[in-house]
């Protein structure tokens, strides 16, 4: 799997959470070897459903 900000090379990772709601305590993920990025299924579907840079862009600069 590659970064998808660097392109660098992504490993497997188990983090923990103490202070997670959800009573899940660990989770697994990819971090980046060259850059630090940090991937799991939460992080992956929020920036799948966030609004699209442009529109937002766009929005803001209508007078």
């Amino acid at each position: 799997m590659s970064c998808p900000r660097c392109s660098g090379f992504m490993v497997p990772q188990r983090f923990e959470d103490l202070r997670s709601d959800t009573g899940e305590l660990s989770f697994a993920g990819f971090r980046c070897m060259a850059c630090g990025e940090i991937l799991d299924p939460q992080i992956h579907s929020n920036r799948e459903n966030r609004p699209h840079h442009q529109a937002r862009n766009r929005k803001l600069m209508s007078y």
